[in-house]
């Protein structure tokens, strides 16, 4: 059995962990407070009660070791015992972890592999760099040939540089109707951004000759596909979840990263601007910037976002979790 740790902030974590949970053979439990417990994904959900508090008590990182562990909270106490007794009872052959230091260092501490999810930007704290050393495998989404940060190479002979992991890979193009107008479509993020459906309604009404789409802003779309295939040009945040749909479908893309701590969405999308797959803009681009923002997309060479090498990532992450997970077979042989 492997137990997969979600993180409940924002999206990209449940549905990356349902990806991969897909080209798993090994029973999987979800254990996260963002999972429905009749959650069919998984073959079964240890729901954890929340962790935030209503005021941090005193240095929640505990002087820069930890990420997130206040004092006297008592939703982290039952949370990490909810977990604790969950490994001691299902002893599962390896816990993957996205994303926690400290739920890292607790499965560890009961004697179980670890494999962690490495996550861009500037992750050269002391509490990742714990992470990254006790974890027993890495799995980084994304190409190391297009990526290579300084903070992860000491780890180089335990990561897996996998590639975009989406959940359409695989999913054959659909061709929804059109009005024959170029379609705009802007993908908002679960956790804000400078996005809003004001701004984007404004260069609707000033730009009438594109049909302007928006999913993520106010308006949950379980199944974006089709408007992915719809589009022309996609405007989106650089969550790694969303470049990998961006990269699946291979289209023009304005890339507009969210503030996100250590600069993780900055972080990919420089990434992005550098290998010519998509444009980069620091903010919410002018009214009167749209149309040659727009025009210059459209010429981008879409064959590039192959580079991002999303066709069998999830496999790929797979193939590494399932490889811990055997080490305690070959252990008891």
């Amino acid at each position: 059995m492997i137990g997969y740790y979600i993180h409940h902030h924002g999206s990209s974590h449940l549905l990356r962990a349902r990806r991969i949970r897909a080209c798993l053979a090994q029973p999987v439990t979800a254990l996260s407070s963002s999972v429905s417990s009749d959650d069919e994904t998984f073959d079964d959900v240890v729901p954890l009660p929340s962790d935030s508090p209503s005021a941090a008590i005193g240095d929640p990182t505990a002087a820069g070791v930890l990420q997130w562990a206040p004092r006297h909270n008592r939703g982290l106490a039952e949370r990490m015992a909810t977990i604790a007794t969950w490994l001691a009872t299902a002893r599962p052959d390896a816990v993957v972890v996205d994303a926690s230091v400290e739920v890292a260092l607790l499965a560890r501490l009961h004697g179980v592999p670890v494999v962690g999810m490495a996550l861009p930007g500037a992750r050269a704290d002391p509490a990742h760099q714990l992470m990254y050393r006790v974890a027993d495998r890495l799995i980084a989404g994304w190409p190391r040939d297009l990526y290579d940060p300084l903070w992860l190479r000491p780890y180089a002979d335990k990561t897996s540089y996998v590639g975009g992991i989406t959940r359409f890979d695989g999913r054959p193009p659909v061709f929804p109707p059109s009005d024959g107008r170029p379609t705009v479509l802007v993908v908002g993020g679960a956790c804000g951004g400078s996005f809003t459906a004001a701004k984007v309604r404004a260069c609707a009404l000033r730009y009438r000759e594109y049909h302007w789409r928006i999913i993520g802003l106010g308006d949950w779309v379980d199944d974006p596909w089709p408007e992915l295939c719809r589009a022309d040009v996609i405007v989106t945040h650089a969550g790694q979840g969303a470049v990998a749909d961006v990269a699946i479908a291979a289209k023009p893309a304005v890339v507009v990263p969210a503030p996100r701590p250590f600069g993780e969405q900055e972080a990919t999308a420089e990434t992005l601007a550098s290998a010519g797959m998509a444009l980069t803009v620091d903010r919410w681009p002018d009214l009167d910037d749209w149309p040659a923002l727009l025009a210059r997309a459209r010429e981008l060479d879409t064959g590039r976002w192959r580079a991002w090498q999303a066709r069998g990532a999830a496999v790929r992450a797979a193939a590494t979790i399932a490889e811990v997970a055997a080490e305690r077979l070959r252990c008891v042989s």
